[in-house]
């Protein structure tokens, strides 16, 4: 059956995939409570709807950081694609490219910046974890630059990394070998293991030539969180203006305070972030957080949101609410875990589809005149309209 919906490519991610690897897309910190309220306060919101106003086909093009792109949206940056769908980096970088949207590439990929940027010549984003090898992060920015990578993400949410509960109790992250248990979950998902046998044995691409972190993707993956510096700060955000050139985006932002800071100390624009729910459990949901952000920090700052999007509508409440876009991540992960490419290709066709029906059915013509309208385009849940924005 053709997936109508995220929530259909979830179910058949969940058919496809072992365990472990399901419920570390899917999965959240502690309760999961943070993560349910980025699902559930979208409907905090009510969308104005306006008839025969002539509005045919809507215009889904708009700028985001810095640049124009076809869609409000683009493809975040999510730890080991390559592990939901063989050469998972590349497929999904394949796919934005086509759409006409950047993709940002985890720090935790298989695939390198440099063999995306061979293969695709696609409009790449770097994420970046601050690590306590200083030498490193240095090298990983100048393997940034040789990419053609001009916007760097630095996630900052992640001093310290919360307990989730389905990654302990499956061994995701403590695991540095094969177990009788997870070879058998992965027995049972034989179309995934013909995948991954064709690509070839999973490693983190940027450890290639680094052996002391391990020989396998289990190991690879615990040394590195390991290596993340815990006593990130804004002296770190300094010095990383200092060495990177290009646009900065600090990642995991949830409080006004914070984005000024953001501001304060060079970053271009912030990322209205939670971590999908997993980290901080019991947190702001990114949709509640984001209009006091943008509010405080103005028109000129760039802010864009991730964290629960899972329909058009979802993304146009953010747009009018002062984000310049969206960042998806468990949305197109499902898609590339259900059916590679195409799955990816299916997740941005239904919510570009889903955004411009929204669009027309509030009489807007396009992305950049909901902008326009900001606040003015929504209700909150008791019917009072709210001033705009922008």
């Amino acid at each position: 059956m053709t997936p109508v919906n995220i929530d259909d490519m979830r179910k058949a991610a969940r058919r496809r995939l072992p365990k472990i690897f399901f419920d570390y897309i899917d999965g959240g910190a502690f309760g999961e409570a943070t993560m349910r309220a980025n699902r559930e306060d979208f409907a905090r919101y009510r969308l104005e709807q306006s008839v025969l106003t002539g509005v045919d086909a809507a215009d889904l093009s708009t700028t985001y950081l810095g640049t124009r792109h076809a869609l409000p949206f683009m493809l975040g940056p999510v730890g080991f694609l390559g592990l939901y769908a063989g050469n998972g980096e590349m497929k999904a970088t394949k796919a934005a490219h086509a759409a006409g949207i950047p993709l940002c590439l985890s720090t935790f990929s298989i695939a390198s910046l440099a063999d995306l940027h061979a293969e695709t010549g696609a409009d790449l984003h770097f994420q970046l974890y601050i690590l306590k090898d200083r030498g490193l992060c240095a090298e990983l920015l100048r393997t940034a630059e040789d990419a053609g990578v001009d916007t760097l993400h630095l996630t900052v949410d992640t001093a310290v990394t919360a307990v989730r509960e389905r990654d302990v109790r499956n061994g995701f992250r403590s695991l540095e070998r094969l177990t009788p248990g997870l070879l058998l979950s992965m027995a049972r998902r034989p179309r995934w293991c013909l995948d991954m046998a064709r690509a070839g044995t999973p490693k983190v691409g940027m450890l290639r030539e680094r052996p002391a972190f391990g020989g396998n993707i289990l190991q690879q993956a615990a040394n590195l969180s390991r290596n993340i510096d815990k006593t990130l700060c804004w002296r770190d955000v300094e010095w990383l203006r200092r060495n990177w050139k290009g646009k900065l985006v600090i990642k995991g932002v949830l409080s006004a305070a914070d984005a000024l800071s953001a501001r304060k100390h060079g970053a271009d624009a912030v990322v209205v972030s939670n971590h999908g729910g997993r980290q901080l459990d019991g947190a702001s949901s990114t949709i509640a957080a984001l209009p006091a952000i943008r509010e405080a920090v103005g028109p000129e700052m760039g802010v864009m949101i991730d964290g629960g999007f899972r329909r058009g509508s979802d993304i146009v409440k953010a747009l009018a609410l002062g984000a310049d876009g969206v960042m998806l991540g468990r949305a197109y992960t499902y898609g590339l875990a259900a059916s590679g490419r195409p799955g990816v290709e299916r997740v941005i066709a239904l919510l570009r589809d889903e955004i411009e029906i929204t669009l027309t059915l509030m009489g807007l013509a396009s992305v950049d005149a909901l902008k326009r309208k900001g606040r003015a385009a929504l209700t909150d849940a008791g019917g009072r309209l709210r001033a705009p924005v922008r």
